[in-house]
């Protein structure tokens, strides 16, 4: 699943470090989003879309912290 650099740094500020977690995190955050930020909206669904296609193990291997990686 390929995921732009905007949906990954939306990923890296809400994750709490599991998929099921940062999915949770999400559609929490997305419930207090207003009508005036449909961009954060479509970003957080379209991250939503994918997190669910994908495994724990791939959501594992994402570059989330690639300035924390060895």
């Amino acid at each position: 699943m390929n995921f732009t650099r905007e949906e990954l740094t939306l990923m890296m500020l809400y994750s709490p470090g599991t998929r099921r977690g940062l999915i949770t995190t999400l559609e929490g955050m997305r419930q207090e989003l207003t009508k005036s930020e449909r961009r954060l909206r479509s970003l957080t669904d379209s991250v939503l879309e994918k997190l669910v296609q994908i495994s724990d193990e791939e959501f594992d291997q994402l570059p989330l912290y690639p300035n924390l990686d060895p």
